[in-house]
């Protein structure tokens, strides 16, 4: 999941919800007749969780296909895989599509890094995405500058160097536990939310003040010094500390003033110049940088070797369970195949995917047969900017409104697939079980999808907020007007052990988790693909 933009895309998601032309069909009332069928719902629970093949799919998806990054043939190979899965399970229409914009393949090949001076010791770090191959030993040096004046200090200095970029940072001893589920009052509070508010834990956008904007711009300053000097290499602390790094993408230096979708990608077919940047575990980062404050003397050796196997599009991977009588309208279910390089994409977004390949199966497999289409969508592309889902929106459904990264807003031009499009369910906030759905504004579903968790809990055990989330692919469809939701899920260790992390693998996953969200999402579908209308959307606000 990409959070580099959440609280920007809650505004931006807010302003095309005021914006939006008029929908292709009119929103209607909740029907008396929402409730589910109780024969085809014990069907769904029973397949799902005495046959549940979802760890399996979870550990082809993790484990064997490993790192999915975006571009990378290691993305097609798994890409590849789903679609044959998803044929054998008797899907039809299976198939990989491609989109773009373009990008560079990357994946790694060997890297080793070993700090050298009084004593010798593996350095625990990881190399961004995009970064270039090396074979050096340099010197060490703390790039601590926090004025212009002291900026200047260290002109001439950072050429041929390995660069520290910062002082230490602090490690957060308080005690924890070990994984985090939402307690009975942050549901109540996301319940009664009547405006949007920053999910818990989740990282603070910089506050638009001048103070904000100078360390945005004498940090621009510090890269362009780093990158004119001619350093070696860049190394930053990682987020997460005890052992996992987290990792993602390279970067190339940008004016703050730069709108994220004008600023220059690493993966890029074009891109330009990228140093090798290095995430360090703090405890590791610390270390170093006391000893340099103490006056050692540090070099590393740093081995990076990398494959850039050429420009490619992007994929999805899609596939659909035929309907009956209303065969020619969808209800969609999704997740992000794609993944960061570190660890193996099981919690971003495997269990996603394998959660709705297992609903996909368990639809399959009980014979049920739904009035509407289901149709699966795996998407690429979801880390760098939402791209594969996004680009299918376009191509098949419509386009304009409010984009991620871009404050401007234009009229949405549905085509004619919208006009028979109901609902996206998304997947993709890890390993914890369902706990509700965000409405996304939309009070019109409350009535509806209150009925439909019923027979999957006790009473009143799931949580309905009107208050939309992001980051995630349902923002794609949402973005236009059409009705897609987030499930909301237990963070259990996402944002304090496995986000983009060398730890986001199977180990860290609950299966007893993914089985209940693969039932509820094949029962949603289900549901969905069932009524006599489809799923009311938001009234147009003018």
């Amino acid at each position: 999941m990409n959070r580099r933009f959440l609280v920007a895309f809650i505004c931006f998601l807010m302003a095309a919800s005021q914006a939006l032309a008029q929908e292709p069909r009119a929103a209607v009332d909740s029907q008396v007749g929402d409730e589910p069928d109780s024969s085809a719902t014990a069907q769904i629970i029973d397949e799902g969780t005495s046959h549940s093949q979802v760890m399996e799919i979870l550990s082809y998806v993790a484990d064997v296909h490993g790192p999915r990054l975006t571009w990378s043939h290691g993305y097609k190979r798994a890409a590849e895989w789903a679609k044959s899965k998803l044929v054998s399970m008797g899907l039809e229409n299976s198939r990989i599509e491609g989109w773009e914009p373009m990008g560079r393949s990357w994946e790694i090949k060997h890297y080793s890094a070993n700090v050298l001076g009084s004593q010798v010791f593996p350095l625990l770090s990881y190399p961004k995405a995009w970064s270039p191959a090396m074979d050096e030993t340099g010197d060490v040096i703390l790039f601590d500058a926090k004025t212009d004046s002291a900026l200047d200090t260290y002109k001439g200095k950072l050429k041929g160097r390995f660069v520290l970029m910062g002082g230490t940072k602090e490690v957060d001893m308080k005690p924890a536990p070990s994984v985090s589920r939402y307690t009975d009052g942050e549901l109540l509070e996301l319940a009664n939310a009547d405006v949007p508010k920053q999910r818990r834990r989740r990282r603070r956008a910089l506050e638009d003040t001048p103070e904000a904007k100078r360390r945005a711009a004498f940090e621009y300053r510090k890269q362009l010094l780093v990158y004119g000097e001619g350093a070696l290499g860049i190394l930053t602390p990682g987020m997460f500390d005890g052992g996992s790094i987290q990792v993602m993408s390279a970067s190339i230096p940008s004016h703050p003033d730069t709108p994220w979708t004008n600023r220059p990608n690493a993966w890029a077919p074009k891109a330009a110049k990228v140093l090798p940047q290095i995430v360090v575990a703090p405890e590791h980062y610390n270390r170093m940088a006391r000893m340099l404050q103490k006056g050692e003397q540090l070099k590393l050796d740093l081995q990076l070797d990398v494959a850039f196997a050429g420009v490619d599009s992007g994929y999805n991977v899609i596939a659909e369970l035929p309907g009956t009588d209303l065969k020619d309208e969808v209800v969609m279910i999704g997740a992000h195949l794609d993944s960061w390089h570190g660890g193996t994409g099981a919690t971003d977004d495997g269990t996603g995917v394998a959660v709705c390949m297992e609903a996909m199966r368990i639809l399959k497999a009980t014979g049920l047969k739904p009035r509407r289409t289901i149709r699966i969508g795996l998407w690429g592309g979801e880390e760098q900017g939402l791209y594969g889902s996004r680009a299918y929106v376009k191509k098949y459904l419509g386009e304009g409104g409010a984009r991620r990264g871009d404050s401007t807003e234009s009229k949405v031009t549905f085509k004619p697939d919208a006009e028979k499009f109901s609902v996206y369910f998304n997947d993709d906030n890890g390993t914890g079980k369902f706990r509700g759905i965000y409405m996304e504004r939309n009070e019109s579903v409350r009535p509806i999808f209150r009925k439909w968790f019923v027979p999957f809990g006790k009473e009143n055990e799931f949580t309905l907020t009107v208050f939309p989330t992001g980051g995630t692919d349902h923002q794609s469809f949402d973005g236009i007007g059409l009705p897609a939701f987030q499930f909301i899920q237990d963070d259990i260790e996402y944002f304090t052990k496995t986000w983009h992390s060398t730890m986001d693998v199977y180990d860290h996953t609950i299966a007893d988790d993914l089985k209940q969200g693969a039932t509820i999402m094949a029962g949603f579908a289900y549901n969905a693909a069932m009524r006599d209308e489809m799923i009311p959307r938001k009234p147009v606000r003018q």
